[in-house]
């Protein structure tokens, strides 16, 4: 190849293979889309998928999706987007450290939670039990990627970009490396913006932590997501890992949230609320199937009004779907 003539895009292959590790998902080696496309003379597979994903419309709602606690009033708690930019930040980290893709690194990322619920895993947890085929946000996401966007169209994306969006928190860990360190930063990300949000909601405070946690983590938000990251480029070889001693103090910190925030009944008082606030928007549906959007009138002709119901749920964000649960069933003042 004469390089004085290459595209920004075959230079940017070309030094992937001069910068990146052996064991890194290179952009000119991906295992292609599902429906063949020119090459962009710019981006690689892999920046067109991050840059398809910012721009959809799953993306943007992700602001108004909630991540921990349900449509909070403050304006300094997480948000699903908010989440999504904090994993796709330490992801970055981790890939560039461990000499690894970045830019598959944050197209996963970026994508991961496309498909979650309005309020939280209480809204994933109540479409589960409603839905004969179940619902996981993981599947979802994949799901809106390959077949929800554009208008039925999808977003075509990477294979390895898709199979890092299913494998990015439970089952088969994903192929690349890549996607394994977007697992494991999702892992990071929650664990400490979530301590962080429970402090700000007086829920709890950085010396309810146990100290031998902390004395392994660190004292700060800061000082544990440095430990966890640090111990990740450490120990990772051949897999993404945390080192032994570090690992077992993560698992003991997220025993203490999952009793102290994730079960705790003043963070959880209004969650009670979400699986019958879901259960009737998705009855309603099924029974007026001209209230869902049109957008999902395919999704009805091709996989029935069920799944229809369940896609048009899980793509509002809370206050939408607070919204449409008011129009449906709270009597509006007479007009005249």
């Amino acid at each position: 190849m004469d390089i004085n003539k290459e595209t920004p895009r075959e230079y940017t292959q070309r030094m992937e293979h001069i910068l990146l590790s052996d064991k890194a998902a290179f952009s000119d080696c991906s295992q292609g889309r599902d429906a063949a496309e020119p090459e962009c003379d710019l981006r690689t597979c892999y920046q067109r998928d991050r840059d398809r994903v910012v721009h959809s419309r799953s993306f943007r709602r992700l602001k108004h999706k909630t991540q921990v606690f349900l449509s909070p009033e403050g304006d300094h708690y997480r948000t699903r987007l908010t989440h999504t930019i904090e994993v796709a930040q330490i992801a970055r980290t981790i890939a560039r450290a461990l000499r690894l893709n970045e830019d598959l690194t944050e197209a996963i990322a970026m994508a991961h939670d496309l498909g979650h619920t309005p309020f939280g895993h209480a809204g994933e947890r109540a479409l589960d039990k409603l839905f004969d085929g179940g619902f996981r946000h993981y599947e979802q996401s994949v799901r809106v990627v390959e077949k929800l966007e554009k208008q039925g169209q999808g977003l075509n994306l990477t294979k390895e970009v898709r199979n890092g969006i299913l494998c990015h928190t439970k089952g088969d860990w994903a192929d690349t490396l890549e996607g394994r360190i977007v697992r494991l930063s999702d892992r990071i990300a929650y664990i400490n913006h979530d301590i962080d949000d429970a402090v700000r909601a007086g829920i709890l405070t950085e010396n309810d932590i146990p100290i031998e946690i902390r004395q392994t983590l660190g004292f700060t938000k800061s000082q544990r997501i440095n430990t966890l990251v640090m111990s990740a480029i450490k120990a990772s070889e051949d897999d993404i890992v945390l080192e032994p001693h570090v690992d077992e103090k993560y698992v003991q910190l997220h025993s203490f949230l999952f009793d102290s925030v994730y079960t705790n009944p003043v963070a959880k008082k209004e969650e009670n609320k979400v699986g019958d606030m879901i259960g009737w928007l998705f009855e309603y549906c099924v029974k007026n199937p001209d209230r869902i959007s049109k957008e999902y009138a395919f999704i009805m002709e091709n996989e029935g009004v069920e799944r229809a119901a369940v896609d048009h749920i899980a793509g509002m964000t809370d206050r939408y779907a607070a919204k449409v649960f008011e129009d449906f069933f709270i009597p509006h003042s007479w007009k005249y």
